[in-house]
């Protein structure tokens, strides 16, 4: 048919409200996420120690089963700052994981099918594609970190009574804030490396070598330079100090605290400056 014999009209469906555009990306980023049947079993293998968590819990409040077993209840550790503080180092080595396997399928095959300018030909900006592909991260990681640890204080809290639940009130802030800010980080660093790096497999490897390279490089420097500065571009040994402190437990480190709050800000920078640097509608090809 003749392209003057068509009649053309303006849309007049239902449009999606501009705040809340930037969840589309989110969306079809889950979609891709729930394709990898590796990816959902290492994200339900990630929940084990929680669920061992809460049994434990449960379990060191069961006078009966204790009895049964002759152990006495108070040698048992103690739910306590020591005992999220290694729920936060076991499900934060988790998560880094998970942002090395999930980061770069959000964003390298954007980059290597040259697919921004399609994106950005659309009422879409840069800060929103970010806020599109940064937000599944964050729910996957939240989802293995800070909520599970609330959930286990919640059961803690219905168990132990109103008394220790006032004592303790303050864990459950030093669980959100600790972890919400460490998957933040590990968001920051897989999607800025992977937007960097167009081979999905090469992108995270290097979001694991950023973690692992660090910590053997801040190693050699403390031990060549007899200085303790090489800690601090060991991002873990950066986190492990800022959760000492939230949760009151002395771990002996030389760390100082507003140090580690430093680096984690000044990678935070330097991921969003990556970010800027590559998400744009064109390419400039040398």
């Amino acid at each position: 048919m003749a392209i003057y014999k068509h009649t053309y009209k303006n849309y007049t469906g239902a449009r999606t409200e501009t705040w809340s555009r930037f969840l589309i990306l989110t969306r079809f980023g889950f979609a891709r996420v729930y394709q990898s049947n590796f990816l959902l079993l290492f994200i339900i293998a990630c929940l084990f120690y929680p669920l061992a968590c809460a049994a434990y819990i449960y379990l060191s409040h069961n006078a009966p089963f204790l009895a049964a077993l002759n152990i006495p209840a108070r040698l048992l550790p103690q739910i306590d700052g020591r005992f999220f503080y290694f729920y936060s180092i076991v499900q934060g080595a988790l998560a880094y994981l998970l942002t090395a396997f999930v980061g770069p399928s959000l964003v390298s095959p954007d980059f290597a099918n040259g697919a921004m300018p399609l994106y950005f030909s659309r009422p879409f900006s840069r800060t929103e594609y970010v806020a599109g592909k940064i937000g599944v991260l964050l729910v996957l990681l939240s989802l293995i970190t800070w909520i599970p640890g609330l959930v286990l204080f919640a059961i803690q809290a219905s168990i132990a009574g109103w008394d220790w639940t006032k004592l303790n009130l303050w864990l459950a802030g030093s669980i959100v804030l600790g972890l919400f800010v460490w998957i933040i980080v590990l968001a920051l660093i897989g999607l800025a490396l992977s937007a960097w790096v167009r081979w999905r497999i090469a992108a995270g490897a290097l979001v694991l070598g950023v973690i692992f390279a660090g910590a053997g490089f801040g190693t050699a420097i403390n031990g060549l330079m007899r200085t303790n500065y090489g800690a601090l571009i060991d991002l873990t040994q950066v986190a492990h100090t800022i959760w000492s402190y939230l949760f009151r437990y002395d771990t002996g480190t030389e760390m100082s605290v507003t140090s580690a709050w430093i680096v984690l800000g000044l990678t935070c920078v330097i991921c969003l400056w990556l970010l800027a640097k590559r998400v744009r509608p064109f390419e400039v090809i040398k």
